[in-house]
C-alpha cells in the first residue's frame, strides 16, 4: 500500500471514528453537531441540489433514441409475456371450472 493510500485511509478512518481514536488511549472528544436555523438548512439544501444538478450529463440525441428504443422493446416484451401468461391462466381456469 502506498503512503498516499495509507494517508487517505487514515484520514477517512479518523473522520468517522473521531479525532485521536486509538492513538492516545483516551476517549475521543465528541463534537456537538452545529445546529443551524431553518432557513440556513433550506439554503444548504438548495446549494447542494444546484451542485448536484451541475453534475448531470445530458444524453446526446443518438443516445436518447437508443435508450428510448431499448425501453420500448423491453415494455413490449413484458406486455407479450403478461398477455400469454394471462391467456394461459384464463384457459386453465376455464378447463378447471368448466367455463
Amino acid at each position: 500500500m502506498s503512503e498516499s493510500a495509507r494517508a487517505a485511509a487514515s484520514g477517512a478512518e479518523g473522520s468517522s471514528a473521531g479525532t485521536g481514536a486509538g492513538t492516545t488511549g483516551s476517549t475521543p472528544e465528541r463534537r456537538q453537531p452545529e445546529r443551524r436555523g431553518l432557513f440556513a438548512r433550506i439554503a444548504l439544501f438548495l446549494r447542494q441540489v444546484v451542485a448536484e444538478l451541475k453534475k448531470v450529463v445530458r444524453p446526446t440525441r443518438s443516445e436518447l433514441l437508443n435508450y428510448t428504443s431499448v425501453v420500448l422493446v423491453f415494455v413490449i416484451v413484458v406486455m407479450a409475456f403478461v398477455t400469454v401468461l394471462d391467456l394461459g391462466i384464463g384457459t386453465a381456469v376455464g378447463w378447471i371450472f368448466g367455463g
